[in-house]
């Protein structure tokens, strides 16, 4: 508060920052990260505080670039398709993420992200060249075996620290995602990055730039093993970070759920009626010459004498402790033998959370070698190398942001063997909740001689998809117990039924686009674009389906995976009639059918009105005078 009335600019700066808090850089405009963010074509110059590395520049025009890909539904690797409201997405994450723009965006309420730590050992997908196009780099590099999966000598490159862009690779790889991640999140979302002393520097410092360093809340230290390894030259690392930012100031306050250790110091030994208190010190940590309004004399009701401390103020004015004592909220002991008062906090104030702490203890959160146990004896054998342990993933997923803290989008774009899927079943479970995840995962063809591979696992997201059913097959047959045994007690009446858990996903597929007018011109040879225009005739590709259709309108109108689809006859249904899709016919009768469900657009094939050009410039006209919005594809 200075005294001066605000200024447009000032209001203006305001709205900028919190739409693009990536544009400032120590209170002011880098008006480079401006124009780059904004799409244009720029070289960063390096007199200025910024994190900058090789093809930075480069990257910003790799995540502008607009995608045409789609998702298909795979039904016959899902589990309870029509019903169930959580996601498993099959496909390379960058690509996955900007699919995802227009139907989610500002929608998810928590990421969780374990992504590659860049060790110099691990490999991981980057583009390194990125003035080529996505099929012309996995043509250059031989993406796919003759089965049509990605290889590890496609695109998988192991990051040597002998490479002389060896930092630069990995933030090339990680910037994009996490801007396109940031615009999924709500204004009050929050995401937590995995990660170890390779890249936590550099981390920080990106996710400053794409966050706003006002936006930074924590940096977790998780301790991952608890034995020292007699095998390292120098350190044993016990303990890995967790980097936590929100997206903007909207969220205030975090808070963890109470559990029965935060709750066990509770008693009541004045029989307060309130219930169960704490105390805390009434003693002011500054003296009384710094604070001389809160220096006074109390009263000791038991011993009846006047309490005044040497050399400390107390925590509170005076108007407030004399609140305190009509309260009955000073504690000076069961006989009055405190030097000075301690005041009472309630549990039932506590507002049923706590505020979190900066160290996730394995005791509280298991360890890696806890999660190579679960994932063992869940898939019953060895077939990834130290997964996140699932209770350290609930911890975080657990966090309270909001009132419906059970409730909410859940996303992990680099879902491994997917521990976050596990995870989000697991606490539905515990409090009933009704959270739903995202999980997307990279088709990664698993090494010929592992364990996995000759399990029957090809790829990475096949051990995803495994562990998904067979964590959910467990959740139900312990609910089925526990639900068997509640009914058998007589005492059942009046408690809170335990309730199945959503524990169905549905897959999805990234593929290119159903029409060809969306699919990328490649090229710029004559008889290509001759080509391409005959395509245009025929709008569908060879490969396309009238349900893979479905969802790709269905995304490119900005509605997600789980709105409700109905088949009529002739046409589709979303959400009540929101959208409506005509891709089998277009007779009168249809037409008149969808113009009484009232939509709000319409969208059809064009070529489904070939040689009835009547009934087309008929249907344009009722649909204007009906207020529809019509598109033809």
């Amino acid at each position: 508060m200075d005294g001066y009335s605000i200024t447009p600019q000032e209001e203006r700066l305001k709205a900028l920052r919190s739409l693009m808090p990536e544009v400032f850089n120590e209170g002011k405009i880098d008006w480079e990260k401006l124009k780059a963010t904004l799409g244009e074509n720029i070289n960063f110059s390096n007199e200025r505080y910024v994190l900058n590395w090789a093809g930075k520049s480069d990257a910003f025009r790799v995540m502008q670039q607009p995608s045409s890909a789609t998702l298909v539904p795979c039904r016959e690797e899902s589990v309870d398709f029509d019903n169930t409201q959580n996601i498993f997405i099959e496909g390379e994450n960058m690509e996955v993420l900007k699919v995802l723009q227009k139907s989610y965006f500002n929608k998810i309420k928590m990421i969780y992200i374990d992504p590659p730590y860049n060790t110099g050992n691990d490999s991981f997908i980057y583009p390194d060249k990125f003035s080529e196009t996505k099929e012309e780099y996995m043509r250059r590099v031989g993406d796919k075996d003759e089965d049509g999966y990605i290889t590890r000598e496609g695109m998988f490159r192991k990051n040597s620290k002998e490479n002389g862009q060896y930092h630069s690779n990995w933030l090339n790889m990680m910037m994009p995602r996490l801007y396109l991640a940031k615009s999924l999140l709500r204004e009050d979302g929050v995401i937590f990055v995995s990660i170890d002393d390779n890249e936590v520097h550099n981390l920080r410092l990106l996710m400053n730039e794409i966050f706003g360093e006002e936006n930074y809340l924590c940096s977790v230290v998780w301790e991952k093993r608890f034995t020292r390894s007699n095998n390292a030259k120098t350190f044993t690392t016990l303990t890995e970070n967790i980097l936590v930012y929100r997206k903007s100031d909207v969220l205030a306050t975090i808070k963890e759920p109470r559990n029965s250790k935060a709750d066990s110091i509770y008693s009541n030994p004045d029989n307060d009626p309130r219930g169960v208190w704490t105390s805390v010190s009434y003693v002011n940590p500054a003296t009384k010459e710094q604070r001389p309004n809160l220096s006074y004399p109390l009263f000791n009701p038991i011993t009846k004498r006047e309490v005044i401390h040497p050399t400390n103020a107390w925590k509170y004015e005076k108007s407030t402790y004399e609140q305190h004592l009509k309260e009955n909220r000073l504690y000076w002991g069961k006989n009055g033998e405190n030097t000075y008062p301690r005041l009472k906090k309630f549990l039932y104030e506590m507002d049923g959370g706590m505020v979190p702490v900066d160290l996730w203890k394995q005791e509280d959160t298991g360890t890696t070698d806890q999660g190579s146990k679960e994932l063992e004896e869940l898939m019953g054998g060895k077939f990834f190398d130290f997964p996140k342990p699932v209770s350290l993933i609930k911890r975080a997923l657990a966090l309270i942001i909001d009132k419906n803290d059970k409730e909410g989008i859940f996303l992990d774009f680099f879902a491994g063997t997917a521990p976050t899927a596990q995870a989000i079943m697991e606490l539905n479970q515990e409090d009933n909740g009704n959270r739903r995840y995202i999980c997307v995962q990279l088709p990664e063809l698993c090494d010929e001689k592992s364990e996995a591979y000759k399990a029957g696992y090809k790829t990475i997201a096949e051990i995803s998809k495994e562990r998904i059913r067979r964590a959910g097959m467990k959740i139900r047959t312990e609910v089925e117990a526990e639900q068997a045994k509640q009914q058998g007690r007589l005492d059942f009446e009046g408690e809170e039924s335990v309730r199945m858990p959503d524990l169905g996903f549905k897959v999805f597929k990234l593929a290119e686009s159903n029409f060809k007018q969306w699919r990328n011109i490649k090229g710029s040879d004559k008889e290509e674009w001759k080509q391409q225009l005959i395509d245009f005739l025929d709008p569908l590709a060879k490969n396309a389906t009238v349900g893979n259709m479905v969802y790709e309108l269905l995304l490119k109108s900005g509605k997600d995976l789980n709105s409700r689809i109905e088949h009529k006859a002739g046409y589709y249904t979303v959400n009540d009639g929101e959208l409506i899709l005509m891709l089998e016919s277009a007779t009168q009768e249809t037409v008149d059918a969808v113009l009484a469900a009232h939509p709000h657009k319409v969208i059809a094939l064009d070529n489904l009105f070939e040689g009835n050009d009547q009934l087309k410039t008929n249907t344009v006209l009722q649909m204007r005078d009906g207020g529809i919005e019509f598109k033809t594809i």
